[in-house]
């Protein structure tokens, strides 16, 4: 494989390696070792088919299935479908995800690790691309914080709440996701974690505190924590620490939760078509430092 760091604050391009094909045991470690180091890796020119996607995704952790079980692959609600195509008047695809700033799977106790999405149909205006996936690199938010502000929240918790984000799409005009009954909010009830993390691969504090799912820092009253969680978000998505993925036909293109923040940018229209599919990795591994040792030290045989 080839890696190229694309220098801006997030980011490397990977080359060189086919998707689609059974993935070495050093391949997989030089893959998880850059996404620690770089937080967003992009494989450019992949053929995938859905079972390929799931297959590769699956090598980071156990995958997280839909919720809803609408817009998925047939029988894989491990492969969601990300579109704003409608066929025979129904959307095939989940058009409004992730379309503000936040970080998948905050809300369990079992936290997201990583996201793979496979560009399918990326539309385009005026020759280039639109859609862009816009992170933001939470090692360095945590760096440029305060010191007053480590110490203060140093050992505080964060509540991240799925219903937070997804009352957040459901309510932007056009979209078409209904509330959440009862019993699916009763699958994904609130989880706590702490707001200052240990990244499991590079051993680096985080800001793990994100404007789509956290809703108050537990350790204050509530005045004081809506003041600092705004606090917090104006910080972390500052334009030095942005860095914005132009996709291509064909793009692989996976991303480190625990370390970046992101947004999809909606700046195509009903009739300019979007079409991705998307894994959602849980952190049910990452965290074993086994896991991460056995993977480095494959990377370096």
């Amino acid at each position: 494989m080839k890696i190229t760091p694309t220098h801006q604050t997030l980011g490397a391009v990977i080359d060189d390696i086919d998707l689609s094909q059974p993935l070495a045991k050093a391949d997989f470690g030089v893959i998880l070792h850059a996404l620690g180091e770089h937080g967003v890796l992009c494989f450019p020119r992949q053929t995938l088919d859905a079972p390929g996607l799931r297959a590769f995704s699956a090598h980071f952790g156990g995958l997280q299935a839909s919720l809803t079980g609408t817009y998925c692959e047939r029988n894989m609600p491990e492969v969601m479908i990300l579109s704003n195509i409608v066929e025979n008047g129904e959307p095939i695809g989940l058009a409004d995800a992730g379309q503000d700033w936040h970080t998948d799977m905050s809300y369990n106790d079992l936290i997201g690790f990583t996201n793979v999405l496979y560009g399918i149909k990326i539309p385009h205006r005026d020759g280039a691309p639109l859609g862009n996936t816009v992170f933001a690199n939470m090692h360095a938010a945590y760096e440029a914080l305060a010191d007053d502000l480590k110490r203060s929240l140093a050992g505080m918790t964060a509540t991240h709440d799925f219903n937070k984000f997804w009352e957040e799409m459901r309510t932007r005009a056009g979209s078409a996701r209904p509330p959440l009954t009862p019993e699916q909010r009763a699958k994904r009830p609130p989880a706590m974690h702490p707001v200052f993390m240990e990244h499991p691969i590079t051993g680096r504090p985080v800001l793990y505190c994100n404007p789509g799912y956290a809703i108050r820092i537990n350790e204050l009253d509530d005045a004081e924590s809506s003041r600092v969680l705004e606090q917090l978000f104006r910080h972390q998505l500052q334009p030095q620490f942005q860095y914005a993925h132009r996709w291509t036909e064909g793009d692989v293109l996976m991303w480190d939760h625990i370390g970046t923040l992101h947004n999809a940018i909606p700046d195509y229209t009903a009739d300019e078509h979007r079409l991705i599919k998307r894994c959602q990795v849980t952190a049910d591994r990452v965290f074993d430092p086994a896991f991460v040792r056995d993977g480095l030290r494959h990377a370096a045989e």
